[in-house]
């Protein structure tokens, strides 16, 4: 009979373990691959901003100017507009050729390093896309996220799938 994940017998052993810096630091870096490749789920974030009338009159006025236009029923007409879909797609993209680098950087010079490139990717987007003040700023800020989310997601994928 199942015994409903409770043991019949007192069998059970004490594990004694230390946390040790490299415990912390493994963890960590572990967490900060969770938070990236969390970036890489809630990205749809960008659908939400680039409704936003602020964001739309500084970086896409003739977006904006669509959006005002009451003729115009259908959004697909409002937000068809090049450099917008640039800005959107442009993390993904640099994602996927970013993971094609993770994989040989990680191969020759460890996880670790990895991580780390990725971090520099990730802070550097940050700082570009923050500070963005016109659509080329912002995209490269874009590509430099997406370079770090494929650094990442490579990178941790290793991680959890060896220490799991």
């Amino acid at each position: 009979m199942a015994g409903g994940g409770f043991a019949a017998s007192s069998t059970v052993q004490e594990f004694e373990a230390k946390i040790t810096p490299i415990v912390i630091i493994s963890c960590i870096m572990a967490a900060t691959g969770g938070l990236m490749f969390g970036y890489d789920i809630g990205v749809n974030v960008s659908g939400g901003v680039t409704s936003m009338s602020p964001f739309l009159k500084k970086f896409f006025p003739v977006v904006y100017r669509k959006t005002q236009d009451k003729g115009i029923d259908s959004n697909y007409c409002k937000y068809d507009n090049q450099g917008l879909q640039l800005f959107t797609s442009s993390l993904y993209l640099a994602g996927l050729t970013a993971t094609f680098a993770a994989s040989y950087t990680t191969r020759k010079y460890g996880r670790r390093p990895s991580m780390l490139i990725a971090g520099v990717f990730f802070i550097v987007g940050t700082i570009l896309n923050g500070a963005a003040q016109d659509l080329a700023m912002l995209v490269i800020g874009r590509i430099s996220l997406g370079c770090g989310v494929g650094f990442a997601n490579q990178v941790s994928s290793i991680f959890n799938f060896v220490h799991n």
